[in-house]
């Protein structure tokens, strides 16, 4: 009696890992191969285009911050600092996300107050703490200085030399570049129907993930990324001061609500949280599952978490080495750093 009592335990155990299983080939996606826009349609002109902007330092005061500084392409999209370093050394007052896999997120920045990869592309450049040009015209007419750039604006978007150098076109290009920018990995692999793309462990630790609670806001293409959540749901944060999405919407029921971060190369990206308060990825799965979910979550289910989460980590795309920048001319701003 006591092994038959076994054998069905175990047939029990195994048909709801199963079903765990299941449940997350329906909750989560593939990546796309890019995340197209309507408004901003990808081409290879325009994507050649953001990529020579994503590297150029000239889109900041002192010629010595680019888009890549703070979201390192060759580091899965961040610095790797708890808060980046901007225009006369000053540090941000929020961790810098990664690019990679931004496409499919419910908005950028951690509030969302950009909703689209386009308008964030704009908001660094004119951040006095980040790349800190006096504004948009100013920003072009650097841009038309160059004597390499009005042919590339024109060429990806019509028109005139000068007239096609635009910010938003600016914005329009680095956009288009970074909706290619996407990581898929054996997990995607493993969604598709290949069983053995993932080890048992790694498995396994889908159903610790699935049974913990984290699906209910780490689920779609992103693992991540698709909706905003509020920090400290069940117990709040000891010393928390960001009001997150408040400051974007002076909304009340705002406070302290953040965009979920995607999971996709979580292990690539420390360190953790909108502040870069938490070191590691098992600190972080710890934290969150106390202050999210109200548990404490038992070591072995923590490793079991993080041995999922590093099989989240996806392959960086081909091309992704700086390009040789464009020669400035005789009318480009030199670097200032006033």
């Amino acid at each position: 009696m006591r092994l038959t009592l076994a054998i069905i335990t175990l047939f029990a155990a195994a048909a709801q890992a199963d079903a765990m299983l299941d449940a997350a080939k329906g909750s989560f996606k593939p990546l796309p191969k890019q995340y197209d826009s309507k408004e901003n349609p990808i081409t290879a002109d325009k994507v050649a285009l953001g990529k020579l902007l994503y590297f150029d330092t000239r889109l900041s005061k002192n010629h010595d911050v680019s888009c890549n500084s703070c979201h390192d392409l060759a580091k899965y999209g961040v610095d790797g600092a708890q808060f980046s370093t901007g225009h006369k050394q000053q540090l941000g007052g929020r961790n810098s996300p990664t690019v990679y896999n931004a496409g499919n997120h419910i908005a950028q920045f951690w509030d969302g107050r950009a909703a689209t990869l386009e308008e964030q592309a704009k908001g660094p450049v004119l951040n006095p703490v980040e790349m800190a040009h006096k504004d948009a015209a100013a920003v072009e007419a650097m841009l038309k200085s160059i004597p390499g750039y009005p042919p590339l604006f024109a060429k990806a978007f019509g028109g005139k030399k000068d007239s096609a150098v635009t910010f938003d076109n600016m914005a329009k290009a680095i956009g288009a570049f970074e909706r290619t920018l996407v990581t898929p990995g054996r997990f995607d692999a493993w969604l598709g129907g290949d069983e053995k793309a993932l080890t048992d462990a790694e498995k396994k630790g889908i159903s610790t993930f699935i049974s913990a609670g984290c699906l209910g806001c780490h689920m779609g293409e992103g693992v991540g990324g698709a909706m905003y959540q509020k920090l400290g749901l069940v117990i709040p944060v000891p010393g928390l001061k960001d009001l997150g999405r408040f400051e974007a919407t002076k909304n009340d029921a705002d406070k302290f609500f953040f965009r979920v971060p995607t999971l996709r190369n979580v292990a690539k990206t420390a360190p953790y949280m909108h502040d870069g308060s938490v070191k590691t990825l098992p600190e972080a799965v710890t934290f969150m599952g106390k202050h999210q979910l109200g548990k404490d979550l038992k070591k072995d289910e923590v490793d079991s978490i993080v041995t999922f989460l590093n099989a989240l980590t996806g392959e960086l795309p081909k091309d992704i080495a700086p390009p040789k920048p464009l020669a400035s001319g005789p009318k480009t701003p030199k670097p200032d750093p006033s």
